[in-house]
């Protein structure tokens, strides 16, 4: 059967878990659109609830499982990338625990702090991803993990990292615990230069907000670290300090 009403009741709630962080919480399931997205989130074991295909737009191989049709007037309507690729999938969330995360012996992990912006979350996925980062911390943070937004800006690359969702607390009492180099990334006379830290070890870098920076909660936790700058401006981008940290921290294990 062909969905053509957006008063059809599914309808009705793709465009609510679109909308409500809320409501994807209670309800425990999330919205995936787009092929690559889709394909990532059942390469790594994402449990599919449903899919919507518009059949004017999709070129591509339909999934195993629940699969509804609709029309193209209705696809555009809950797409959240207007007319792409006519595929949308509903997933059930996963819930990780810090707890669970087992690091080897050298993993990098980046944290941020009180991230709020879901665009700067899904860059900042994508880089730790693309550059091989073991997990993922958002530490007091703010953001859905689910939200559309993330998943787009991180082309599905939430799906194959570790991601936590942890009160500072418990995220330096993690660290402690697992022996980690702990790289904070206060701006004051004390840090040094970000290439001369050892990645080959454990190591946890911290970042704050753009506009504070990290919290008093994390000064004199780490040793303090920034990336060198040649030009007169004295910060970066959130997400472009995060992939340069990243990068330098593959360049060390494969040097």
């Amino acid at each position: 059967m062909l969905i053509e009403s957006f008063q059809n009741d599914k309808i009705k709630n793709i465009t609510k878990l679109l909308a409500d962080n809320r409501f994807r919480k209670k309800s425990k399931v999330f919205v995936v659109e787009g092929q690559q997205e889709n394909e990532r989130a059942l390469q790594y074991d994402f449990e599919p609830v449903e899919f919507f295909i518009c059949e004017n737009i999709f070129k591509g191989k339909l999934p195993e499982g629940r699969i509804h049709y609709v029309s193209k007037k209705v696809y555009e309507k809950i797409a959240y990338r207007g007319s792409s690729e006519g595929i949308i999938g509903i997933y059930k969330t996963k819930e990780n625990l810090l707890s669970s995360f087992i690091p080897k012996e050298n993993s990098t992990i980046i944290i941020v702090e009180g991230v709020e912006k879901p665009g700067n979350l899904g860059a900042i996925l994508r880089s730790c991803e693309a550059f091989g980062v073991d997990a993922l911390i958002v530490a007091d943070g703010k953001a859905d993990f689910y939200n559309p937004n993330v998943i787009r800006s991180s082309v599905g690359c939430l799906f194959g990292m570790k991601v936590y969702d942890s009160e500072n607390e418990e995220t330096f009492e993690f660290l402690q615990k697992n022996n980690f180099n702990i790289y904070t990334t206060l701006m004051d006379e004390t840090a040094e230069d970000l290439y001369k830290r050892d990645f080959k070890q454990r190591s946890a870098v911290l970042f704050g907000t753009e506009h504070s920076g990290l919290s008093d909660f994390w000064v004199g936790k780490g040793k303090n670290t920034l990336i060198p700058m040649a030009g007169s401006i004295d910060s970066l981008n959130l997400s472009n300090a995060v992939a340069i940290t990243c990068y330098e921290s593959l360049r060390q294990k494969k040097g």
